[in-house]
């Protein structure tokens, strides 16, 4: 698994397309670069005439700009993981499965590999999920990324902004980066509206250009935030129904009671700590205290299986082209 990523990076042509993945990123770092800029050097040292006051507007502001990154950065930089090799089925093995003339074989050379493993959710034929890319059976709620080249522990989509998965290690990061962002945008906004008003009046000190920057200062944080505000409220139900974005739009099929939306819904507080941890204190922090491995979570209907692990007695059969399709076709994937 990754493997054929790295093949594809030696050659020109995926060294080109590897940097040209981080354009959004460099994007973004250079908004927020031209913007500190901005709101430092010509809102508050060139333009305040309260010294007291342009104290506090940077205090706040560079606490809020400390999280935004710290938080940003987190999300960008945290590995996808990778799935434990007990979910791998050999070469030999693999070899074999392709070549089963009948659904039967495939399923025993299955079923041999999944049976001891903690795997609830099916397709909706009912077989146990299995990516032929990756040659593994797929744990609940992964999904293969053809943008990564490999499977991905809790994966809720590909976002270029970040040049990464949102996925089980980097959720927490990713809404603490949404809602930091916000409050980002929202504190230059409110915080340059007053000079925004005085530009249209015609009474802002300073330059020429300084003016025009925080006109457009005042612009591009609305803007932003306009666009932030649904994202991140949107998370915040996802994080609170215990749901992804794939799995908002494609329902999870569980071994028993087959399609069902909420079949990871622990109730709100107990969703909200699955993912943020049990600690308020580091509710705020950039820190990974996510509940779980990444490979099996607590299912509202557990008490219903019986059987939680996989036995002989299942419906098996090779997807061979499940959840192998970019973000932007990621509506149109099996979960």
């Amino acid at each position: 698994m990754g493997n054929d990523d790295h093949r594809r990076r030696k050659t020109p042509c995926g060294f080109c397309m590897a940097v040209f993945k981080w354009i959004p990123v460099v994007f973004i770092t250079a908004v927020i670069a031209w913007s500190y800029y901005a709101y430092v050097v010509e809102l508050c040292i060139r333009n305040s005439e309260n010294l007291v006051g342009m104290i506090l507007m940077l205090f706040f502001y560079h606490i809020a700009l400390i999280l935004f990154m710290w938080s940003y950065w987190r999300t960008i930089m945290t590995s996808v993981g990778r799935v434990p090799d007990q979910w791998r089925i050999p070469d030999e093995e693999v070899t074999r499965l392709f070549r089963a003339d009948n659904p039967e074989t495939q399923k025993r050379i299955l079923n041999s590999f999944a049976r001891s493993l903690p795997v609830t959710n099916r397709t909706m034929n009912g077989s146990v999920r299995f990516c032929e890319k990756c040659k593994i059976i797929k744990p609940d709620r992964a999904h293969h990324c053809s943008v990564c080249n490999s499977c991905v522990l809790k994966m809720d989509h590909h976002c270029p902004w970040v040049n990464n998965c949102v996925n089980f290690y980097n959720y927490k990061f990713f809404v603490l980066f949404l809602g930091y962002a916000l409050i980002y945008c929202l504190y230059v906004a409110f915080t340059t509206l007053h000079d925004f008003v005085q530009f249209w009046k015609g009474q802002l000190n300073g330059s020429g250009v300084g003016r025009f920057h925080i006109l457009f200062l005042f612009f591009i944080s609305i803007m932003f935030a306009i666009s932030l505000v649904s994202l991140f409220g949107y998370h915040i139900y996802l994080v609170l129904v215990n749901r992804t974005t794939l799995e908002s739009f494609r329902a999870p099929v569980f071994r028993v009671g087959g399609p069902d939306k909420n079949g990871f819904n622990l109730g709100r507080y107990a969703n909200f700590c699955e993912v943020f941890g049990d600690d308020w204190q580091y509710w705020p922090l950039p820190i990974f205290t996510s509940f779980g491995d990444g490979i099996s979570y607590p299912i509202r209907h557990l008490e219903d299986d019986s059987e939680t692990l996989l036995g002989y007695h299942s419906d098996t059969r090779i997807e061979l082209d499940e959840d192998c399709l970019p973000e932007s076709r990621f509506l149109h994937s099996i979960p």
